[in-house]
């Protein structure tokens, strides 16, 4: 036993030269846990943030400026035009007068001028296609851009939720070190009264020891959390900001129907609205494709004069002489154009049945993102139970296990290993606590009623 004793010295004193050989870099990792303060930024700021920063948001922003300037052009093609036009010449060459009889050189000016009008009365109804098409993708627009703020603002969410779990996993490595410090102070004091063997200690000591690596690491991942929300801000990375954390609610459980949830789904969600919208501007383009089989007529007006230099007259009498106008209606009947109409006809349908198809497999994929998240609460709820069990089981264990290593009945190695699961209960219930906060974050977000506006991370 003596033998046994010794070995298990000299193992647990080798690992304390390891670990602390690293004690003192440890330390300054734990001690660099102490940030100076930075630019404070909420929840609410960080939205707003987002929602004037986002590159994709603003990409739907020009989009739908885009499809803004398309319905104006396809409204102002119903007013007639308006064109002024002059022209003028010089000639040269020889005349032949009769009076004389003598050979005479020909240098004459001119110039015209007119205005000029027209605007189509009919053309198939291919105008007002046009400009149903540009509308109805204009409405398309709208929606994506409403569906990018929802993104935007969930991405932001998430981000936050990410922190909070960091900061909570934090706490949690942050008092177990605390605990492992003051049970490693009263193992020392057991020592000291030679109540315990000396390698009870060194093996508290690595324990500490590698509780404050964990510490590091906790500190690690929330700082990569926030690296995160810098990136989706978009801010300046050189400048130090503090993220305050919201309050969450994460005691409230909310009972969903899939049935439900699919249905307000394909109620609200802007994207599927959105394929719809161009179900019927491709439908409109069918329509202005179609209106080349039918002939075209247009009302044009014309008013102009005329001088030239080859009279006596002056300008101004000129002109008022020869001025004139005109009214005319033309009429285009397409007889054979190649068969262009035919292909534009079969192209627009074809675009047509793919924009069919876009919105069916939209559907689907919002009945599907539903349903997942659907499950997936099912399952963050039940993971929660669990996870709250096993934390009030191990913390029973670690309580019963300490009460017997103090009277002598329980081994070091017991509560070593209660410790170590009652650590791994109280990280995995912060991960269910804040996974089912964020599940029900997904629900608002797939099913559309997420408000960019009102964001509040409740769970």
């Amino acid at each position: 036993m003596r033998v046994l004793n010794g070995k298990l010295a000299a193992l647990t004193f080798a690992l304390m030269i390891v670990f602390g050989g690293g004690q003192q870099l440890l330390a300054e990792g734990v001690a660099a846990d102490t940030t100076s303060a930075g630019t404070p930024i909420t929840f609410e700021d960080a939205v707003q943030i987002a929602l004037k920063q986002n590159i994709t948001l603003a990409q739907a922003q020009n989009a739908v400026a885009s499809e803004a300037a398309s319905v104006r052009g396809a409204k102002l093609s119903f007013l007639p035009n308006l064109q002024l036009s002059t022209s003028s010449s010089q000639t040269y060459g020889r005349n032949f007068s009769e009076t004389t009889g003598d050979v005479l050189s020909r240098n004459n000016q001119s110039l015209n001028a007119g205005i000029s009008s027209s605007v189509t009365l009919f053309n198939g109804m291919q105008n007002i296609a046009t400009l149903h098409e540009a509308e109805k993708n204009q409405d398309a627009s709208e929606l994506d851009l409403t569906r990018a703020k929802q993104t935007t603002v969930f991405t932001v969410a998430s981000n936050y939720l990410s922190i909070i779990t960091a900061q909570e996993q934090l706490k949690v490595q942050q008092e177990n070190l605390a605990s492992l410090r003051a049970q490693e102070d009263e193992i020392k004091k057991m020592v000291d009264a030679g109540a315990r063997a000396i390698s009870d200690l060194y093996s508290q000591q690595a324990s500490t020891a590698a509780a404050k690596l964990a510490v590091v690491n906790a500190q690690h991942d929330l700082e990569l959390g926030k690296v995160d929300l810098i990136q989706t801000l978009r801010l300046d990375p050189k400048v130090t900001y503090d993220f305050i954390a919201p309050t969450v609610n994460d005691t409230a459980i909310t009972t969903y129907d899939l049935d439900s949830l699919t249905a307000r789904a394909y109620a609200q969600r802007a994207d599927l609205s959105a394929e719809a919208a161009r179900v019927d501007a491709s439908a409109q383009g069918v329509k202005v494709a179609n209106a080349g089989w039918w002939p075209t007529i247009s009302l044009t007006a014309g008013y102009n004069s005329a001088y030239t230099s080859a009279t006596q007259l002056s300008l101004l009498d000129q002109f008022n002489q020869q001025r004139g106008g005109s009214i005319a209606i033309g009429v285009s009947i397409p007889i054979f154009d190649r068969g262009q109409t035919s292909v534009d006809a079969q192209k627009a349908k074809i675009q047509e049945d793919n924009a069919k198809l876009a919105l069916d497999a939209q559907k689907q994929e919002v009945a599907l993102e539903v349903k997942r998240a659907y499950l997936n609460y099912q399952s963050a709820g039940e993971q929660l139970a669990a996870a709250q069990a096993q934390q009030s089981a191990s913390d029973l264990a670690v309580t019963t296990s300490q009460q017997r290593y103090q009277a002598g009945a329980g081994t070091l190695v017991e509560l070593t290993q209660a410790r170590a699961a009652q650590v791994q209960a109280a990280s995995a219930a912060v991960s269910a606590r804040y996974g089912l906060v964020f599940q029900q974050a997904l629900m608002s977000y797939y099913t559309g009623e997420l408000d960019p506006a009102h964001v509040v991370l409740n769970g």
